[in-house]
């Protein structure tokens, strides 16, 4: 899939990591439809980068089909938004609990949903959702994170089946640890000692990547990040150990307490 000329759907773009997508793909020549909550952030963003801003809450059902309305022309859509939603469960009230899995899960499906069919009879187009290596591997205080970013991962690999022979592509991106981007950086909180991070840059070229290549999955972390959540999506148990002897819960408490306003 080319990008350049292409009208591309962004989410999420007034985080970390969506500036830093918006800003590759303005950068390959991408015209720009930014979405997000933030008013104040997005329409200065999408002035600088030569798109245009649709304010847009994605727990709210009104809002995405009127965002699909508007993004009619769209050929590429990112699904790139997500809550904070660390913690135990058991501390979330059930509102919260409803809302995250509503921005994580459901409006990247229902987006692909209400988009795909205008992108199949034009014979091309892309679906892209950002999970994250969460999704491979469960971790201390991380179920309701867990719970959306494996559902994230179950369809959209299975969307892409369905899909095949459409001229519509769909990938997914996974990415680690983000060390100047994203939940750590917007909580304040520093990553587990010893792992190593990736930028917000890297995550941008991996999902334009994806796009041109096609690609199904591209996990974007160091090599022992990859190895691991891989092996600890195959054995839980040890998993579990080895998160525990990291102090994995120890890092999603101090992650909670930095998202609990984000909610």
């Amino acid at each position: 899939m080319r990008i350049g000329g292409t009208t591309v759907l962004l989410t999420g773009a007034t985080g970390g990591i969506g500036q830093t997508l918006a800003r590759a793909l303005a950068a390959k020549g991408a015209r720009l439809l930014l979405t997000g909550r933030r008013e104040e952030v997005l329409r200065p963003l999408a002035e600088r980068l030569g798109g245009r801003a649709i304010v847009a809450d994605l727990a709210e059902r009104s809002d995405l089909e009127r965002l699909v309305e508007e993004a009619a022309e769209a050929r590429i859509l990112i699904a790139n938004a997500a809550l904070p939603s660390s913690g135990p469960v058991l501390e979330y009230r059930s509102e919260e609990l409803d809302r995250a899995l509503d921005v994580n899960l459901r409006a990247p499906m229902l987006l692909s949903r209400m988009m795909a069919p205008r992108m199949v009879e034009s014979g091309s187009g892309h679906l892209v959702m950002i999970g994250s290596l969460s999704g491979r591997t469960a971790s201390p205080g991380a179920a309701l994170y867990n719970a959306a970013k494996f559902g994230l991962r179950g369809f959209a690999l299975g969307l892409r089946q369905d899909l095949h022979g459409t001229g519509v592509g769909v990938s997914l991106v996974q990415p680690g640890f983000v060390g100047d981007a994203g939940m750590f950086a917007e909580a304040g909180v520093s990553t587990p000692a010893g792992v190593r991070t990736i930028s917000s840059r890297r995550v941008a070229a991996a999902t334009v990547r994806a796009i041109e290549r096609n690609r199904a999955e591209v996990n974007v972390a160091p090599l022992e990040l990859r190895l691991g959540s891989a092996l600890g999506g195959l054995f839980p148990s040890l998993a579990e150990r080895a998160q525990r002897g990291a102090g994995a819960a120890t890092t999603s408490r101090r992650l909670a307490d930095g998202q609990r306003d984000k909610r």
